[in-house]
């Protein structure tokens, strides 16, 4: 008989091996939950190869065995996802409150709580260019834009001009009146999240993350969604980086942070507008009779599996359009989709030929961020496209991006919920390749230089490909049409590209192709460029300062950033190692007052320990920390947006 004494034996490997299915978040919370203190401390050690040893069975189970008499197998639902306690069961004494049972689950994937059926599903990855958030709403100082810091116990303000319902993405609406299980839930769910910031990823194992869990579950049950979803980024965040993973990012980790930290801080607070409280569901309203005409598509790709296409499209008054299919199957799904049939209303058009079509829809149904639903009544018609030369897509290249970017973030300063980047088109000139990047200056007078930058650096997707055979043609004038990037400086996701009426040295494209490359699905090729080069390139220009990377801010981000490495921890160790003056001084010269003395609060927070006669800690809630972290890093976000906005004027 097996007894937990073996438990962190290696689980073993069976001869056909699978991937594990998806476990609901609520489930693994429980199973963590469950375990003694003595078994926690060896559950991070027993997840490591239970991946590995997984084992499909021809039934859709899946079993992991460690040693010879403990057999964890589980048995997903119709949706493929381990949703119940009872569909995880192990053969040991222990069981359902062991380790190995614990372990496995701790392995799975987490599964996307109460996802919509397709075709209407959105995946996290139709959000990641949703991401970025305003700038500063006006020149003023940068000491001006001060953020407030919000807790469970405090709504005051760190800096200046910053109130209670201060927010990242802008001022929020008028709060709500929360119920007191919303304001427990909210409660806890910050609770969490500064536990794990304070643990940071070093010590944010499978034990925090169950925390986290379980405080999501519990805002998701009091309907929270948004408040849920911030906390399962988290999660994915900390699981990634703890297995180095090669989608990890530090940077989107301390995003998912913040943000996380803000909602909960808000909610628990009883300052939250709707935004915060409403659903994540996307709801379609009637749209009556709609003409819309394809501009290009995307693909999505999702770090949670899924895959897909996205197809922009345009009405005749303006007004952003948009059909998804996007489903399980990353990779795979996503090339394939972009030529897949379109699943609405009976249009007898792929993604491909509605990206360079038109539909004329009767009673359409349509979100409030313009994508178009896929309802029993609607019905579409196929109608002839038209070429970028035409409006109203004519209209998308007639304004300068600099004006354009800064409406989207004027656009951005009134919304919390922050939708994402518009698409915006203008016509450039190519200057040449800056490592993976292409660099162009637009075509006016004293433009500066824009980086374009893959939209999708998969290597399987033709993004980096297609924009590596442009940047071999300096003086090429073309086309773009893409989504600025908000986070970085003077840079555009370019999805499409096209000649430009008129010149000489542009690209040449097939007639089917109505002027534009789909630069996810479409290969560019020799012939698509006119022979010779341009008539006089000259010298390629020299790429200016970067306003965001050599702003000394980087102090800032470097503390934050190594705070949800290291922990609590690191940020009191970097704030012994030098003198907070002196390593603030090159902010306070540069004039953000305000970044350095959140920086130098966060550092003296993370190193205050006070203990009593007999060396315990006096207070060891990890809220005032968290209260300086979530300070210090919005006023940053706010900060670098503003000097995003400037790099694009």
């Amino acid at each position: 008989m097996s007894t937990e004494t073996n438990t962190d034996t290696e689980p073993s490997a069976e001869s056909s091996t699978g991937p594990l299915p998806p476990v609901a978040p609520e489930v693994l919370a429980e199973a963590v939950e469950n375990l003694t203190g003595r078994l926690r401390k060896k559950l991070d050690a027993a997840i490591e190869g239970c991946a590995a040893g997984a084992a499909r069975a021809d039934d859709g189970s899946v079993t992991v065995r460690f040693g010879e008499d403990a057999l964890v197998t589980l048995r997903p639902g119709p949706a493929g996802t381990v949703t119940a306690a009872e569909q995880a069961v192990c053969t040991c004494l222990l069981a359902p409150r062991c380790l190995h049972r614990a372990a496995v689950l701790g392995a799975a994937p987490l599964a996307d709580p109460d996802r919509p059926p397709h075709p209407d599903a959105d995946a996290d990855a139709d959000a990641d260019a949703a991401s970025a958030s305003a700038s500063v709403p006006d020149g003023r100082a940068e000491s001006q834009a001060g953020v407030g810091a919000v807790g469970p116990s405090s709504a005051g303000r760190v800096g200046s001009g910053a109130g209670p319902g201060s927010s990242p993405d802008g001022p929020e609406p008028a709060a709500e009146v929360l119920t007191a299980a919303r304001l427990r839930a909210a409660a806890a769910l910050w609770q969490a999240a500064a536990e794990a910031l304070a643990a940071g990823v070093t010590a944010g194992g499978a034990v925090v993350q169950a925390e986290l869990l379980r405080a999501a579950h519990t805002a998701r049950l009091a309907g929270l969604p948004r408040a849920e979803a911030a906390a399962l980024r988290v999660v994915r965040g900390l699981r990634a980086a703890r297995e180095r993973s090669g989608a990890h990012r530090l940077g989107d980790l301390t995003g998912a942070f913040r943000e996380l930290l803000h909602i909960a801080g808000l909610l628990a607070s009883g300052t939250a507008g709707p935004a915060l409280t409403g659903t994540v569901r996307r709801d379609y309203r009637p749209g009556g009779s709609l003409r819309v005409y394809g501009m290009c598509r995307e693909p999505v790709l999702s770090a949670t599996g899924y895959g897909g296409v996205v197809t922009h499209l345009l009405a005749p008054d303006g007004a952003r359009h948009s059909v998804s299919d996007v489903r399980p199957g990353g990779l795979a799904r996503a090339r394939g989709a972009g030529s897949a049939s379109v699943a609405l209303g009976g249009a007898a058009l792929d993604h491909a030929g509605l990206a360079r079509g038109g539909l004329r829809i009767a009673g359409a149904t349509v979100s409030a961020d313009g994508r178009l639903g896929a309802g029993r009544g609607v019905q579409a018609t196929p109608l002839r496209g038209i070429p970028w030369t035409e409006e109203p897509a004519a209209a998308l290249f007639g304004r300068p991006a600099a004006e354009a970017v800064a409406a989207q973030l004027a656009d951005r300063d009134t919304d919390p919920d922050g939708a994402a980047p518009a698409l915006l088109g203008c016509e450039v000139t190519v200057v040449g390749a800056a490592g993976e990047d292409l660099l162009v200056r637009e075509v006016r007078a004293d433009a500066p230089l824009l980086r374009l930058r893959a939209a999708h650096p998969h290597p399987e997707l033709p993004h980096t490909a297609n924009l590596r055979r442009i940047a071999a043609h300096p003086g090429l004038v073309l086309r773009v049409l893409g989504r600025p990037d908000l986070d970085r400086a003077a840079t555009l996701r370019p999805l499409a590209v096209g000649p430009v009426p008129g010149a000489e040295y542009t690209l040449r494209l097939p007639e089917e192709w109505l002027g534009r490359a789909d630069l996810g699905y479409d290969l560019l090729q020799g012939s698509h460029f006119p022979p010779g080069t341009a008539a006089a390139p000259g010298a390629p220009a020299a790429e200016g300062p970067d306003l965001l990377a050599d702003s000394p801010l980087w102090r800032v981000r470097r503390l934050l950033e190594s705070g949800v490495a290291g922990g609590r921890r690191a940020v009191a160790e970097a704030a012994r190692a030098a003198e907070p003056v002196t390593a603030y001084r090159p902010l306070r010269r540069a004039g953000f007052t305000a970044a350095a003395e959140l920086a130098a609060a966060l550092a003296a927070e993370a190193d205050r320990r006070p203990r009593d006669p007999f060396g315990r800690l006096k207070d060891p809630s990890p809220d005032g920390y968290a209260r300086a972290w979530l300070a210090a890093s919005t006023h940053l976000a706010a900060a670098e947006r503003y000097l995003v906005a400037a790099s694009w004027s």
